[in-house]
């Protein structure tokens, strides 16, 4: 999870009626939610993958953007105290540099909102194993093992197994709409919504946004030194803040082929090419594609790649420098938006959930049943996934009684596109589709339907 980010299409209707941005004025927004684990020093990969298009992405009309320092997250893998703090404060003065404005978005540390490992237990509650068994993190690992002839489980830490349902916590105590990801990180969305539909049908209610994933593939994955992707894993970055002199000799040790000065040289594949591509404008790709053409030497074009680098990188290296210098003011900034963020969403959203689970005030308990009474009054549209991994739902009378029952789906988004359709309808007509099968007079379903608009009027 979140080997770099977390992190955001289709538009979900967010639960809340009366969203606010940070400023405070009022409006119907789409929550985008972004996070990056504190793990290690941040380097020109998070920089083009993560930090530039997520900032960029925060100055759009409508949206209401969260950024976060992952640090629970990077528990998973890293038990040394002073790189987790070292890291969170190069991280949290990497986003300050690059343009972030912590008082028009939300700017947190995940471990200064406790309502977040609240909601993980929750989750861990109704979350299935075999769900789990399933992520692609988890899978790898144990596939490892077998090629070495270890256990399954051997070197396997519980965090490593959990850390779908840690991140679909990240996602869903906001009513994240969208969540910036890779493709390798589409599955832990997935979850995130299963999770969300499994806790929506137990509980009765529409508690959590169906979250969904927006895939970056017009975001670079940049090479490292020695060609592989970019990763602190391969120990191949180039630090994004590294002084001048350091990125230079960098750049100049990133692997290339052995063509001559003179020689035309290949743009696919290259790996300084792919780099400088994505720091150049269209232009100035073109202008270096036609040398690669004419046969520019390995060290001219290495040059050429620092000075681009250098051009964007500067600026916000002179600030970063100068956040560094004072941790203090950083503390503050995550402190102060983890506060309101509290304040705002995750307090009342976390006693909202609390009572739906039954974590209750027992002097309430006279209220809580006439309130379940009357929620039961009205008819529900229930969503899960059955044994044959596929999605379902049915529509149920206020006293229970099954009134439609659908087909098997391939996703819940399907499925829940039908439901929007069918809250709709007004005619008898709506309900001769292949995907429903209507087990009551077609009046009782409308009128069922109609009670429904009524209620959420």
């Amino acid at each position: 999870m979140l080997p770099s980010k977390l992190g955001t299409t289709g538009t979900v209707a967010v639960k809340l009626a009366g969203i606010q941005n940070p400023s405070g004025s009022p409006s119907r927004m789409t929550r985008v939610l972004t996070g990056i684990t504190t793990s290690g020093t941040p380097h020109l990969g998070n920089y083009v993958g993560a930090v530039r298009p997520a900032i960029a992405a925060s100055h759009a009309p409508g949206v209401e953007s969260f950024y976060f320092l992952a640090d629970l997250h990077s528990l998973v893998k890293v038990q040394d105290a002073a790189r987790v703090q070292r890291s969170t404060l190069e991280i949290a003065a990497t986003w300050l540099a690059a343009g972030l404005q912590p008082d028009k978005v939300w700017f947190y540390r995940q471990s200064d909102i406790p309502e977040i490992s609240e909601l993980n237990w929750f989750l861990t509650c109704v979350a299935g194993k075999g769900v789990l068994n399933r992520a692609h993190a988890y899978k790898a690992s144990v596939d490892r093992n077998r090629a070495d002839g270890e256990d399954d489980d051997s070197g396997i830490s519980a965090g490593l197994f959990m850390y779908p349902v840690l991140m679909s916590a990240d996602i869903l105590l906001f009513n994240a709409n969208k969540v910036p990801v890779g493709r390798d990180q589409v599955q832990h969305i997935e979850m995130a919504r299963d999770f969300a539909q499994r806790f929506n049908h137990l509980f009765g209610g529409e508690y959590f946004v169906l979250p969904e994933a927006a895939i970056e593939d017009n975001v670079a994955t940049l090479p490292g030194l020695d060609g592989r992707k970019m990763s602190k894993s391969y120990d191949n970055t180039i630090p994004l803040f590294a002084p001048h002199a350091e990125m230079k000799k960098l750049i100049a040790s990133i692997v290339t082929d052995s063509r001559a000065p003179g020689e035309a040289k290949q743009v696919e594949g290259s790996h300084v090419f792919q780099l400088y591509q994505a720091f150049a404008s269209a232009e100035e790709t073109a202008q270096m594609q036609v040398a690669f053409a004419e046969g520019i030497g390995w060290g001219d074009a290495k040059q050429k790649l620092f000075e681009r680098i250098d051009a964007e990188v500067a600026p916000m290296r002179d600030h970063y420098e100068a956040l560094m210098a004072k941790p203090a003011e950083i503390e503050a900034i995550l402190r102060d938006g983890a506060q309101r963020l509290r304040t705002k969403y995750a307090t009342p959203f976390m006693a909202e959930l609390r009572h739906a689970v039954g974590l209750r005030d027992l002097s309430s308990a006279p209220a809580a049943e006439a309130e379940a009474a009357s929620k039961a009054a009205l008819p529900v549209f229930k969503q899960y996934r059955d044994t044959d991994n596929r999605f379902y739902f049915k529509l149920l009378d206020g006293e229970g009684k099954l009134l439609v029952q659908s087909n098997g789906f391939d996703s819940p988004k399907d499925a829940g596109q039908l439901i929007g359709v069918l809250k709709r309808s007004e005619r008898a007509d709506a309900m001769e589709t292949p995907g429903i099968n209507v087990l009551v007079p077609v009046d009782e379903v409308l009128a069922a339907l109609l009670q429904l608009r009524n209620a959420e009027a």
